[in-house]
């Protein structure tokens, strides 16, 4: 990927996305901009730096930017916590000359000791992936769980790729838009972390030609931080079942990350999610629910 193209991008449309009012600053003239957002002078002066040197930036030549600089473009684009971090993780990327391209362990297994982690998870779906979206390792629980992802042949099973390329992702997140952007925002914050592993970038471009809706969401250059939250779905065995999620990343492990789905006791959402536990335990939950591991 082209770093300093997704410098540029990723300036420009958080510079778009705040008017003056919101950064604080009298609105002059007619109130006719030509451009959305603030324009290059405003966030210049906002973050104490010069037209010249601000226009530098935004035309993708981060390399030489200091922490400070770096922090005081943040504060003036009012960038979140995962903007602020894909920020530095652009400015690191251009700082390497030549990034090695590499498929980051995309396809090595999970350790043994976390998938006996994961077996030990008898009462919630979970499973690890790495910043691909590939589900690499998963327990019963969360096959069941994810059942239409695992009817193909493909292995391993790609969240992006099902949600974007398969019919059937529409009806299995039942806020399919909201989904869909989260798992675009995911895909472009490790974009910024790992622009030369080539896994990802032929996922992306994979998406980009095959999926409008992923490339008119791509454009957006939004990113997001995904620890915690709820999440719907529409089982095709027991119907809807919503459930809270966490994920956590694995220092062990770098680029892994475990997710876990539970619910409150005593809840219709803790009877669905029994339910999903006596259908995984049939023989019908198991025949829809294969080895990711299977190639």
């Amino acid at each position: 990927m082209d770093t300093a193209h997704e410098i540029r991008e990723f300036l420009a449309t958080r510079r778009a996305k705040i008017t003056p009012q919101q950064a604080g600053l009298p609105a002059f003239g007619n109130g006719k901009r030509r451009v959305p957002g603030l324009r290059r002078e405003e966030v210049a002066l906002l973050a104490g730096v010069s037209i010249d040197y601000y226009v530098r930036l935004e035309r993708g030549q981060l390399a030489g930017a200091s922490e400070e600089v770096l922090d005081a473009l943040s504060r003036a684009l009012q960038l979140d916590d995962a903007e602020r971090a894909h920020l530095y993780d652009l400015a690191a990327a251009q700082r390497r000359r030549a990034p090695r391209r590499t498929a980051r362990k995309s396809r090595t297994a999970v350790p043994a000791s976390l998938t006996r982690v994961l077996e030990s998870m008898t009462d919630a779906p979970a499973f690890i992936r790495n910043g691909r979206l590939d589900i690499l390792a998963v327990n019963p629980l969360g096959r069941a769980l994810y059942a239409p992802l695992f009817t193909g042949s493909a292995r391993p099973v790609n969240i992006a790729r099902f949600q974007f390329l398969d019919p059937t992702s529409r009806d299995f997140f039942p806020d399919w838009n909201a989904s869909v952007n989260t798992t675009v925002s995911l895909l472009r914050t490790e974009a910024g972390r790992a622009p030369g592993d080539t896994d990802l970038t032929g996922l992306i471009g994979e998406l980009v030609t095959r999926s409008d809706e992923f490339r008119t969401a791509w454009a957006k250059h939004n990113v997001r931080l995904h620890h915690t939250g709820r999440k719907a779905f529409r089982h095709p065995a027991i119907g809807v079942i919503t459930l809270d999620f966490d994920t956590m990343e694995l220092p062990a492990h770098p680029g892994l990350t475990l997710t876990a789905y539970s619910a409150e006791p005593g809840t219709s959402e803790d009877d669905a999610l029994r339910l999903l536990a006596s259908w995984a335990a049939s023989d019908h939950g198991q025949t829809h629910t294969a080895d990711p591991a299977r190639s």
